[in-house]
Protein backbone atom coordinates (compact mmCIF):
# COMPACT_ATOMS: atom_id res chain seq x y z
CA UNK A 1 0.00 0.00 0.00
CA UNK A 2 1.43 3.48 -1.23
CA UNK A 3 0.53 6.56 0.82
CA UNK A 4 0.95 9.98 -1.74
CA UNK A 5 0.60 12.75 0.54
CA UNK A 6 -1.13 16.45 -0.90
CA UNK A 7 -0.56 19.54 1.13
CA UNK A 8 -3.87 21.95 0.20
CA UNK A 9 -3.48 25.06 2.21
CA UNK A 10 -6.26 27.78 2.85
CA UNK A 11 -4.94 31.54 3.70
CA UNK A 12 -5.78 35.31 3.68
CA UNK A 13 -6.56 37.27 0.90
CA UNK A 14 -3.09 38.68 0.72
CA UNK A 15 -0.40 36.28 -1.49
CA UNK A 16 2.08 37.57 1.06
CA UNK A 17 0.03 36.89 4.22
CA UNK A 18 0.39 33.75 6.62
CA UNK A 19 -1.44 30.71 5.99
CA UNK A 20 -4.72 29.91 8.44
CA UNK A 21 -4.43 26.29 8.41
CA UNK A 22 -2.94 23.81 6.41
CA UNK A 23 -3.89 20.20 5.72
CA UNK A 24 -2.75 17.09 4.54
CA UNK A 25 -4.65 14.71 2.51
CA UNK A 26 -3.75 10.82 2.05
CA UNK A 27 -4.86 8.75 -0.52
CA UNK A 28 -4.03 4.83 -0.19
CA UNK A 29 -3.86 2.80 -3.40
CA UNK A 30 -3.02 -0.48 -3.60
CA UNK A 31 0.26 -2.34 -2.65
CA UNK A 32 2.15 -4.46 -5.42
CA UNK A 33 2.58 -8.15 -3.91
CA UNK A 34 6.15 -8.86 -3.33
CA UNK A 35 7.86 -10.01 -0.10
CA UNK A 36 8.83 -7.97 2.63
CA UNK A 37 12.63 -7.82 3.54
CA UNK A 38 12.64 -11.20 5.56
CA UNK A 39 15.58 -10.95 8.27
CA UNK A 40 13.81 -7.53 8.75
CA UNK A 41 10.81 -9.07 9.10
CA UNK A 42 11.50 -12.37 10.89
CA UNK A 43 13.57 -10.35 13.63
CA UNK A 44 10.21 -7.72 14.06
CA UNK A 45 8.01 -10.69 14.18
CA UNK A 46 10.01 -12.54 16.62
CA UNK A 47 10.47 -8.87 19.01
CA UNK A 48 6.12 -8.39 18.83
CA UNK A 49 5.57 -12.11 19.96
CA UNK A 50 4.37 -11.15 23.28
CA UNK A 51 1.29 -9.21 21.28
CA UNK A 52 0.50 -12.56 19.53
CA UNK A 53 0.56 -13.92 23.28
CA UNK A 54 -1.85 -11.01 24.75
CA UNK A 55 -4.02 -11.02 21.59
CA UNK A 56 -4.33 -14.72 22.13
CA UNK A 57 -5.25 -14.30 26.23
CA UNK A 58 -8.19 -11.97 25.01
CA UNK A 59 -9.46 -14.29 22.87
CA UNK A 60 -9.77 -16.96 25.54
CA UNK A 61 -11.09 -14.41 27.67
CA UNK A 62 -13.78 -13.56 25.40
CA UNK A 63 -14.60 -17.03 24.86
CA UNK A 64 -14.95 -17.49 28.98
CA UNK A 65 -12.28 -20.34 28.53
CA UNK A 66 -10.47 -19.05 31.28
CA UNK A 67 -13.83 -19.91 33.74
CA UNK A 68 -14.78 -23.53 35.01
CA UNK A 69 -17.77 -23.99 32.72
CA UNK A 70 -15.97 -22.53 29.71
CA UNK A 71 -13.30 -25.03 30.28
CA UNK A 72 -15.26 -27.78 30.87
CA UNK A 73 -17.17 -27.43 27.19
CA UNK A 74 -14.28 -27.78 26.18
CA UNK A 75 -13.71 -31.35 27.05
CA UNK A 76 -17.43 -31.91 27.00
CA UNK A 77 -18.27 -30.51 23.19
CA UNK A 78 -15.71 -33.10 21.37
CA UNK A 79 -16.89 -35.85 24.22
CA UNK A 80 -20.20 -35.89 23.39
CA UNK A 81 -19.44 -35.64 19.49
CA UNK A 82 -17.53 -38.96 20.40
CA UNK A 83 -20.37 -40.82 21.81
CA UNK A 84 -22.43 -39.82 19.22
CA UNK A 85 -19.85 -41.92 16.63
CA UNK A 86 -19.40 -44.74 18.58
CA UNK A 87 -22.96 -44.97 19.16
CA UNK A 88 -23.48 -44.69 15.36
CA UNK A 89 -20.46 -46.88 14.51
CA UNK A 90 -19.84 -49.14 17.10
CA UNK A 91 -23.62 -49.95 18.17
CA UNK A 92 -25.62 -49.80 15.30
CA UNK A 93 -23.50 -51.03 12.73
CA UNK A 94 -22.75 -53.80 15.54
CA UNK A 95 -19.07 -53.66 13.63
CA UNK A 96 -16.97 -56.04 16.24
CA UNK A 97 -13.33 -53.98 15.02
CA UNK A 98 -14.54 -50.63 16.64
CA UNK A 99 -16.06 -51.97 19.92
CA UNK A 100 -14.23 -51.64 23.15
CA UNK A 101 -13.02 -49.37 25.10
CA UNK A 102 -9.33 -49.22 23.13
CA UNK A 103 -11.50 -48.23 19.94
CA UNK A 104 -13.30 -45.21 22.06
CA UNK A 105 -9.85 -44.10 23.69
CA UNK A 106 -9.04 -44.04 19.83
CA UNK A 107 -11.56 -41.77 19.07
CA UNK A 108 -11.88 -39.50 22.16
CA UNK A 109 -7.96 -39.15 21.18
CA UNK A 110 -8.55 -38.60 17.17
CA UNK A 111 -11.49 -35.82 17.84
CA UNK A 112 -9.60 -34.02 20.73
CA UNK A 113 -6.37 -33.06 18.46
CA UNK A 114 -8.80 -32.84 15.29
CA UNK A 115 -10.63 -30.40 17.03
CA UNK A 116 -7.56 -28.16 17.78
CA UNK A 117 -6.34 -28.49 14.37
CA UNK A 118 -9.87 -26.73 12.89
CA UNK A 119 -10.41 -24.48 15.64
CA UNK A 120 -7.02 -23.01 15.03
CA UNK A 121 -7.83 -22.77 11.04
CA UNK A 122 -11.38 -21.71 11.62
CA UNK A 123 -10.25 -18.53 14.10
CA UNK A 124 -7.46 -18.11 12.16
CA UNK A 125 -9.41 -17.82 8.72
CA UNK A 126 -11.26 -14.12 10.24
CA UNK A 127 -8.30 -13.15 12.39
CA UNK A 128 -7.39 -10.27 10.02
CA UNK A 129 -10.53 -9.44 8.42
CA UNK A 130 -12.12 -8.89 12.49
CA UNK A 131 -9.15 -6.73 13.46
CA UNK A 132 -9.21 -4.44 10.72
CA UNK A 133 -8.59 -1.24 12.77
CA UNK A 134 -5.69 -2.45 14.19
CA UNK A 135 -4.44 -3.48 10.77
CA UNK A 136 -5.32 0.20 10.08
CA UNK A 137 -3.98 1.86 12.69
CA UNK A 138 -1.24 0.02 14.07
CA UNK A 139 1.96 -1.17 12.49
CA UNK A 140 3.42 -4.39 13.16
CA UNK A 141 3.88 -7.81 11.43
CA UNK A 142 0.35 -9.08 10.32
CA UNK A 143 1.41 -12.49 10.53
CA UNK A 144 1.00 -12.61 14.45
CA UNK A 145 -2.73 -12.64 14.12
CA UNK A 146 -3.38 -16.13 12.49
CA UNK A 147 0.04 -17.43 14.60
CA UNK A 148 -2.05 -15.87 17.79
CA UNK A 149 -5.38 -18.10 16.53
CA UNK A 150 -3.00 -21.07 16.67
CA UNK A 151 -1.72 -20.29 19.96
CA UNK A 152 -5.05 -20.17 21.03
CA UNK A 153 -6.44 -23.29 19.86
CA UNK A 154 -3.20 -25.20 21.27
CA UNK A 155 -4.46 -23.87 24.68
CA UNK A 156 -7.88 -24.97 24.29
CA UNK A 157 -6.53 -28.19 23.11
CA UNK A 158 -4.13 -28.67 26.78
CA UNK A 159 -7.49 -29.32 29.16
CA UNK A 160 -8.54 -32.14 27.06
CA UNK A 161 -5.01 -34.03 27.45
CA UNK A 162 -6.18 -35.40 31.08
CA UNK A 163 -9.16 -36.52 30.31
CA UNK A 164 -8.07 -39.16 26.99
CA UNK A 165 -5.25 -40.25 29.38
CA UNK A 166 -8.48 -40.97 31.59
CA UNK A 167 -9.47 -43.26 28.71
CA UNK A 168 -6.17 -44.55 27.64
CA UNK A 169 -5.86 -45.68 30.96
CA UNK A 170 -9.76 -47.55 30.84
CA UNK A 171 -8.29 -49.10 27.04
CA UNK A 172 -5.14 -50.55 28.71
CA UNK A 173 -3.12 -48.94 25.87
CA UNK A 174 0.74 -49.04 26.18
CA UNK A 175 2.73 -46.49 28.24
CA UNK A 176 6.52 -46.33 26.22
CA UNK A 177 8.94 -43.86 25.85
CA UNK A 178 7.23 -43.32 22.67
CA UNK A 179 4.32 -42.19 24.03
CA UNK A 180 5.66 -39.35 25.79
CA UNK A 181 8.66 -38.19 23.76
CA UNK A 182 7.16 -39.00 19.77
CA UNK A 183 3.51 -38.03 20.09
CA UNK A 184 4.28 -34.30 21.15
CA UNK A 185 6.69 -34.38 18.27
CA UNK A 186 3.72 -35.05 15.97
CA UNK A 187 1.37 -32.71 18.10
CA UNK A 188 3.76 -29.97 16.97
CA UNK A 189 4.01 -30.80 13.43
CA UNK A 190 0.02 -30.34 13.65
CA UNK A 191 0.63 -27.14 14.87
CA UNK A 192 3.33 -25.95 11.82
CA UNK A 193 1.10 -27.71 9.34
CA UNK A 194 -2.28 -25.80 10.94
CA UNK A 195 -0.01 -22.12 11.06
CA UNK A 196 0.64 -22.69 7.54
CA UNK A 197 -3.20 -23.37 6.61
CA UNK A 198 -4.26 -20.52 9.10
CA UNK A 199 -2.03 -17.77 7.61
CA UNK A 200 -3.54 -19.08 4.30
CA UNK A 201 -7.00 -18.70 4.95
CA UNK A 202 -7.04 -15.57 6.81
CA UNK A 203 -5.09 -14.06 3.73
CA UNK A 204 -7.51 -15.10 1.27
CA UNK A 205 -10.54 -14.34 3.77
CA UNK A 206 -9.58 -10.42 3.01
CA UNK A 207 -10.47 -10.80 -0.82
CA UNK A 208 -13.08 -13.37 -0.80
CA UNK A 209 -14.99 -12.88 2.26
CA UNK A 210 -17.46 -16.05 2.12
CA UNK A 211 -14.34 -18.11 3.15
CA UNK A 212 -15.84 -18.74 6.42
CA UNK A 213 -19.07 -19.59 5.32
CA UNK A 214 -17.41 -23.02 3.49
CA UNK A 215 -14.66 -24.17 6.08
CA UNK A 216 -17.02 -25.75 8.27
CA UNK A 217 -17.77 -28.19 5.29
CA UNK A 218 -14.14 -28.76 4.20
CA UNK A 219 -13.72 -29.31 7.68
CA UNK A 220 -16.48 -31.61 8.05
CA UNK A 221 -15.02 -33.80 5.39
CA UNK A 222 -11.65 -34.12 6.31
CA UNK A 223 -12.53 -35.04 9.47
CA UNK A 224 -14.18 -38.11 8.20
CA UNK A 225 -11.54 -38.85 5.52
CA UNK A 226 -8.78 -38.35 8.27
CA UNK A 227 -7.96 -41.59 10.88
CA UNK A 228 -10.01 -39.92 13.65
CA UNK A 229 -12.99 -42.25 12.99
CA UNK A 230 -11.02 -45.14 11.80
CA UNK A 231 -7.37 -46.32 12.24
CA UNK A 232 -4.27 -47.06 9.74
CA UNK A 233 -4.69 -50.15 10.43
CA UNK A 234 -8.10 -50.57 9.33
CA UNK A 235 -7.27 -49.36 5.63
CA UNK A 236 -4.16 -51.99 5.35
CA UNK A 237 -4.78 -54.49 2.80
CA UNK A 238 -7.12 -51.73 0.68
CA UNK A 239 -4.79 -50.95 -2.18
CA UNK A 240 -6.79 -47.94 -3.25
CA UNK A 241 -6.97 -46.42 0.04
CA UNK A 242 -3.58 -47.39 0.75
CA UNK A 243 -3.19 -45.24 -2.24
CA UNK A 244 -5.19 -42.32 -1.92
CA UNK A 245 -4.17 -41.53 1.85
CA UNK A 246 -0.74 -40.14 1.84
CA UNK A 247 -2.30 -37.31 -0.06
CA UNK A 248 -4.55 -36.10 2.79
CA UNK A 249 -1.91 -34.38 4.87
CA UNK A 250 -3.91 -35.20 8.16
CA UNK A 251 -3.49 -38.76 7.54
CA UNK A 252 0.51 -39.22 8.05
CA UNK A 253 0.03 -35.94 11.11
CA UNK A 254 -2.95 -37.80 12.99
CA UNK A 255 -2.62 -41.60 11.81
CA UNK A 256 1.67 -40.10 13.34
CA UNK A 257 0.26 -38.78 16.45
CA UNK A 258 -2.25 -41.72 17.02
CA UNK A 259 -0.29 -44.84 16.76
CA UNK A 260 2.23 -42.68 19.12
CA UNK A 261 0.66 -41.80 21.68
CA UNK A 262 -2.48 -44.31 22.29
CA UNK A 263 -0.43 -47.66 20.92
CA UNK A 264 3.17 -46.34 21.99
CA UNK A 265 4.44 -47.85 18.30
CA UNK A 266 6.68 -45.68 16.63
CA UNK A 267 5.42 -44.75 13.10
CA UNK A 268 7.10 -45.84 10.24
CA UNK A 269 9.57 -43.64 8.05
CA UNK A 270 6.47 -42.86 5.59
CA UNK A 271 4.49 -41.75 8.04
CA UNK A 272 7.48 -39.44 9.15
CA UNK A 273 8.60 -38.18 5.92
CA UNK A 274 5.09 -37.24 5.14
CA UNK A 275 4.58 -35.48 8.49
CA UNK A 276 7.26 -33.42 8.04
CA UNK A 277 6.71 -32.39 4.40
CA UNK A 278 3.26 -31.72 4.80
CA UNK A 279 4.34 -29.15 8.27
CA UNK A 280 6.75 -27.78 6.91
CA UNK A 281 5.24 -27.07 3.05
CA UNK A 282 1.91 -25.98 4.52
CA UNK A 283 4.62 -23.34 6.45
CA UNK A 284 6.54 -22.05 4.33
CA UNK A 285 3.69 -21.99 1.00
CA UNK A 286 0.96 -20.22 3.50
CA UNK A 287 3.72 -18.09 5.65
CA UNK A 288 4.91 -16.88 1.57
CA UNK A 289 1.47 -16.00 0.43
CA UNK A 290 0.19 -14.14 3.44
CA UNK A 291 3.55 -11.86 4.03
CA UNK A 292 3.44 -11.42 -0.16
CA UNK A 293 -0.41 -9.74 0.10
CA UNK A 294 0.21 -8.22 3.71
CA UNK A 295 0.92 -4.86 2.30
CA UNK A 296 -2.44 -4.87 0.38
CA UNK A 297 -4.64 -5.46 3.59
CA UNK A 298 -5.40 -2.17 4.69
CA UNK A 299 -6.99 -1.38 1.15
CA UNK A 300 -8.99 -4.16 1.12
CA UNK A 301 -10.49 -4.58 4.30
Amino acid sequence: MSDDSTSVGTGTSSETGPRAFETVYHRYVPHKTGLPHLPTYLRELWRRREFAFETSKASMRGATTNTFFGQAWLVLNPLLLALVYYLLITVISQNARTSGWEYFAHLTGGLFVFYFFQGSVNNAAGSVVNAGGLVLNTSFPRLLLPLAAVRTGLLRFLPTLPVYLIFHILASNAWTWVTFLVAPIFLGLLAVFASGLAALFAALQVYFRDMTAFLPYIMRIWLYSSPVLWTIEMIQGRPTAAAIMPFNPLYSLIGGYNQALQEGVLPSAQIWLLAVAWAVGSFVLGSWFFMARERDFAVRI
